[in-house]
């Protein structure tokens, strides 16, 4: 059976989770034909690469990202570091010729993005970006409808991505929070609904107006918690958009949404009906269809809950699939999906030729932000 020793590089929240999927994937998957194995981690310091190594099961610390893609025993690179040091990674993975599962976004600065695109070959075929919401049997069988023509032609959408997070005004500002680490909300948050809405919909970004807001400028230290200082990066963002399909609609990310959790949502109306789906609620998708009568007495129109729970197509297993999804879930399935891609020398999806894509319409959004004019995307 063959087997890919894989290769990390960072071992915070992402590096966790990424790391549990792969040790997950037998659990999950019947009878995959080849195995993955933890072969080596690398962070900021060898101490706290060594710690990881403990705890989460690798077989070797590295010092740094390039003596680890640089093993010959490591055959395919995850990143899971902060934005800002994904391009070395990425490049120095694809010199290798190592498969690159991404963290999103692919880099968090366009300049960057772009000189990915203009050294790699091809971009679509060098690795997958890690963007799990497309992941969930829910999104999978919305994706499903509208390209089936279901709910007809995509005439509007609505779309955000909600946390709370930076409401309270004494929150230690984090890496991603800050613009150095290729951060702020629109980059974080906004690269996963920008992704969702424009692949559910099945068209890209053809102009955008954003806004922006900050709710405190002044906050404690990543550094020193005793040391205010400015935030350079965003709250919110909302943005007005237009679709190449004519679809018009609004997309909002944000950490200062009060009372929210972790809240993804979307609605998409179209000719012959609606789709709608809450992260919360991640097992239903709910659909409405144009075509049921509203008579007698509200016949049987009105939105229909579509019980998706946790019903992929094999070969996932396990658990039942009437068995309530998590958040989870869904990492592990595009996880799944890169390695099985890499297995049968299939193209991957999304790739990280749509990374840059993201990329160049965040940079759009950012600039429309700033200037406060409506910009077109070529």
């Amino acid at each position: 059976m063959k087997t890919y020793a894989i290769g990390v590089i960072g071992a915070g929240f992402m590096g966790r989770t990424h790391a549990y999927g792969w040790t997950v994937l037998p659990f999950f998957y019947d009878a995959l034909g080849y195995r993955c194995v933890l072969k080596g981690v690398c962070t900021s310091r060898i101490e706290t690469a060594e710690a990881a190594r403990q705890t989460l099961g690798f077989e070797r610390a590295y010092p740094d990202a390039e003596t680890l893609i640089s093993d010959p025993e490591i055959d395919v690179i995850d990143i899971a570091s902060p934005n800002t040091f994904h391009k070395p990674a990425i490049l120095a993975a694809a010199q290798a010729g190592k498969p690159i599962y991404c963290d999103k976004p692919l880099t968090g600065n366009l300049d960057d993005a772009l000189e990915i695109e203009r050294c790699l070959s091809d971009a679509a075929r060098a690795g997958q970006m890690t963007l799990q919401y497309r992941f969930y049997p829910a999104t999978l069988r919305a994706r499903q409808m509208i390209e089936a023509g279901v709910i007809g032609d995509v005439i509007c959408f609505r779309a955000v991505y909600l946390h709370s997070g930076n409401v309270t005004p004494g929150k230690r500002l984090a890496w991603k929070d800050l613009r150095v680490y290729g951060a702020g909300v629109l980059y974080d948050l906004g690269s996963h609904v920008v992704d969702l809405i424009t692949w559910l919909c099945g068209a890209g970004l053809r102009e955008v107006y954003a806004q922006q807001k900050t709710l405190h400028r002044r906050r404690p230290s990543y550094t020193d918690p005793n040391v205010l200082v400015e935030q350079d990066s965003d709250d919110m963002t909302l943005i007005s958009a237009t679709l190449t399909n004519g679809a018009i609609g609004s997309i909002e990310a944000s950490k200062i949404a009060t009372g929210t959790q972790d809240e993804l949502r979307f609605e998409i109306h179209g000719t012959r009906g609606a789709l709608r789906f809450n992260l919360m609620q991640p097992n239903y998708l709910d659909y409405f269809d144009v075509a049921d009568l509203e008579t007698p007495l509200g016949g049987m129109s009105g939105f229909k809950r579509i019980h998706c729970v946790q019903r992929y197509d094999p070969p996932a297993g396990f658990p039942t699939p009437k068995a309530a999804i998590g958040w989870l879930r869904g990492h592990v399935h595009c996880l799944y999906s890169f390695i099985d891609a890499v297995h049968a020398g299939r193209p991957f999806d999304p790739s990280l030729a749509r990374g840059i894509e993201l990329e160049k319409w965040l940079a759009a959004i950012a600039h429309s932000a700033q200037t406060h004019t409506p910009v077109a995307i070529p």
